[in-house]
């Protein structure tokens, strides 16, 4: 193995820093903590994934703010109930963030999906739907009349460049998938360019992490998939592009050992076995998901500032996902076993 493949490639053990105090946030994470300890427990989700059906993990809800009328339980009220509440969470990080920067910032994450969404039916030549997130910087009527004009000069400069590397991507093979992987990467340097103009050391780690995140996910992919891309892992993680491709190229016995000397080694040493005897990428994505939340927690070490607001944005979001993950798969009848390996129980 390489010189480069023998070094660490990150100067933490578990979790990077998460910065410092801001004592302009203290009213403000004082509310954060305890809406925490409102969020729904490990155990309560577990109790949700063993529910014989739907409508008795639906009925687990009662006493939560996820609880619907007991007269009626069906899939489509709760679908409502989530988004309602994932909305009154965006809009209560958006009253406690001082720094509006950072507010505009996780709105970009609605504009790309939306940006991921009009691409798609436009270089696929499919009708351009009403279905856009309006949680976004960008207004969702605008999404219609820049693509129906091809006017992309109403869009910022950061999508418009997303714009231009996904037309370009698609059009070399037709490949769908590039446009994911294009507006990805315009993302994550977005994301990382705007951690270092806000000087935040949190924001920072958070972004690098996803993008190593996402980067092992992909590697799991392609080697499932034994494709021969090398070239759409992004850019600006801890992990170094070399390991990541170096994974392709090895078996999945030997993948843990790759990356033993990253803070990622239990993600890719369960994930790939998991996927190996279980042909699914249900351990990767829970491994992902616990690091993820892992991090978030961190920033209980500090006493008040924007990080455990971001962090709580971002842990009851994933609350959320969880919610819908276990009463759709309980309406669609899955397996316990399934349920349980995703949440990790």
């Amino acid at each position: 193995m390489d010189y480069e493949l023998r070094t660490t490639d990150v100067d933490f053990y578990t979790y990077p820093p998460v910065g410092d105090d801001d004592w302009r946030y203290t009213f403000q994470t004082a509310q954060v903590r305890v809406l925490e300890m409102q969020m729904l427990s490990p155990a309560a989700l577990l109790d949700m994934a063993n529910a014989k059906n739907f409508e008795q993990a639906a009925g687990l809800l009662a006493a939560t703010e996820y609880a619907i009328p007991q007269t009626s339980k069906s899939f489509a009220e709760m679908e409502d109930i989530l988004r309602l509440r994932r909305a009154a969470v965006r809009e209560l990080f958006a009253d406690f963030i001082l720094d509006k920067p950072i507010v505009e910032l996780f709105k970009t994450r609605a504009d790309f999906a939306n940006l991921r969404l009009a691409l798609r039916r436009t270089l696929t030549e499919k009708p351009l739907g009403t279905d856009y997130s309006d949680d976004g910087n960008v207004p969702p009527e605008i999404f219609e009349e820049v693509f129906e004009a091809e006017n992309y000069n109403l869009l910022p400069c950061y999508m418009a460049q997303a714009v231009e590397r996904a037309v370009l991507a698609y059009y070399q093979n037709k490949d769908v998938r590039q446009i994911d992987f294009a507006i990805d990467d315009v993302q994550a340097e977005y994301n990382l360019k705007i951690a270092r103009r806000l000087n935040s050391l949190f924001l920072l780690g958070l972004f690098r992490i996803q993008i190593d995140l996402t980067n092992i996910r992909t590697m799991l992919r392609l080697k499932y998939t034994e494709s021969e891309q090398r070239n759409v892992f992004l850019k600006g993680g801890y992990i170094q592009l070399e390991r990541l491709k170096r994974g392709l190229d090895i078996g999945y016995e030997a993948l843990g050992h790759l990356f033993f000397v990253t803070p990622y080694y239990q993600i890719v040493e369960s994930g790939a076995n998991y996927l190996a005897s279980d042909k699914s990428f249900l351990r990767a994505e829970q491994q992902c998901a616990k690091f993820f939340t892992g991090y978030l927690r961190t920033t209980i070490q500090i006493t008040t500032g924007p990080q455990p607001i971001i962090a709580y944005l971002l842990m009851k979001e994933n609350e959320i996902r969880t919610v819908r993950l276990i009463l759709t798969a309980k309406k669609n009848y899955l397996d316990t076993k399934l349920i349980l390996d995703r949440l990790g129980g």
